[in-house]
């Protein structure tokens, strides 16, 4: 199903993308509330098991999404990741304790352990193989966008509706993006039926062999990100910014200023060495992001955040698909994804562990996740030297 004659900008890539953006503002426009309003039930111990919960079943269900994907085809799939977030909107408000909220952020991570994979390999299969990076550029503009969209607009529809108006947009969103994908058609040359052995996995349909090096460079890539979710909204408050959204549409902007340049560079000159300067400013906003006493200090840190997970994201999912077998394309990006989940998950737990509550432990936790990040760079030049395993782009 591959466009070998290279298009790109197609219905099916642009409904795809729309479809993207909803749903990502669905889930998105969530994290800046969702501490304080945990902290209101009294669960502020807790903060670090808002991401880290979410991101476990998301993990846990990658290798189904995969299978499933390769078998009853990338829509079902991504349907399913949205009617996840439409349920669960309606949900929070009916499960108003602690016990109640953390067991739905565990169903919720349902959502993002579904949509992305089956998304991955969709544009894949519409998209020659010499586009696929500016292709998952230009679909992580979209997603994003709903990302930076998605936190703005949650912080001002609390403000003026109260939290459950929030959770029903939330619904909202999620509905309108199920309706999009109604109106795709599947890719999958050999579509199944839906059958329970699908759900039955063997040891080597867990995890793809091939895409283990981009799995570990996304890992360590991404441990970053759940810090940011867990941090930010409280360390924004304490240096003075009045929309705990805020970061986060400095911080998508900047990544949507270099997205659609980053995956063309990629697809000319190779996702390594784009990877390599992304690992970098990783580091660099970290430091940033923790050395920070004022607005503007934490603006900066969170526009180059923004730039290297801008450069980072489709050039990690390109290496992903470079190195996938097209039979086993869903295996390939569920494998890429357990580890982003793994990354953010682990991020959010530790650093929600070591937080607290406790304000002056933020510096030092961004500082460490700046060495994790490096750790990334260092095992990414020392896989890849002098052109060792490096993929034709």
């Amino acid at each position: 199903m591959t466009d070998t004659g290279g298009r790109l900008y197609t219905l099916k890539f642009g409904l795809l993308c729309a479809s993207s953006f909803l749903f990502s503002a669905s889930f998105n426009m969530l994290i800046p509330e969702l501490p304080a309003y945990l902290s209101s039930m009294g669960g502020a111990e807790y903060k670090g098991l808002i991401i880290a919960l979410f991101t476990v079943t998301a993990g846990f269900s990658r290798p189904f999404s995969g299978k499933l994907t390769d078998t009853i085809g990338r829509v079902p799939v991504m349907a399913i990741g949205s009617l996840v977030c439409f349920v669960c909107g309606f949900l929070y408000p009916l499960l108003g304790t602690v016990a109640g909220f953390l067991t739905l952020r565990l169903f919720h991570g349902f959502s993002t352990g579904f949509k992305p994979t089956a998304t991955a390999a969709y544009i894949a299969d519409v998209v020659a193989p010499n586009r696929w990076g500016e292709a998952m550029g230009f679909h992580g503009i979209c997603f994003s966008t709903g990302m930076a969209i998605g936190p703005a607009l949650g912080s001002f529809v609390t403000a003026q509706y109260g939290i459950n108006g929030l959770f029903y947009t939330s619904s909202l969103f999620a509905l309108l993006s199920i309706v999009i994908l109604g109106n795709l058609p599947e890719t999958h040359p050999e579509k199944q039926r839906f059958k329970f052995s699908f759900l039955k996995l063997s040891a080597h349909e867990i995890l793809e062999p091939r895409v283990l090096p981009a799995a570990i460079i996304t890992l360590l890539g991404y441990v970053s990100y759940g810090t940011v979710l867990t941090l930010v909204p409280d360390w924004s408050s304490h240096l003075g910014v009045g929309n705990k959204g805020t970061f986060f549409i400095v911080f998508t902007v900047a990544s949507l200023l270099v997205r659609f340049a980053a995956g063309r560079v990629s697809d000319r000159h190779g996702r390594i060495a784009v990877l390599k300067w992304a690992s970098v400013l990783l580091v660099v906003s970290l430091l940033i992001i923790g050395w920070a006493q004022s607005v503007v200090a934490l603006m900066v840190g969170a526009f180059i955040y923004g730039i290297a997970t801008g450069l980072f994201s489709p050039a990690s999912n390109a290496l992903t698909a470079d190195l996938s077998l097209p039979e086993y394309r869903g295996r390939a990006m569920a494998t890429m994804y357990i580890a982003l989940e793994v990354g953010i998950g682990l991020g959010a737990l530790l650093a929600g562990w070591a937080f607290a509550d406790r304000m002056h432990m933020v510096p030092p936790i961004f500082f460490a996740s700046a060495l994790v990040s490096l750790a990334g760079l260092i095992y990414l030049l020392v896989k890849f030297r002098k052109g060792k395993g490096m993929p034709q782009p």
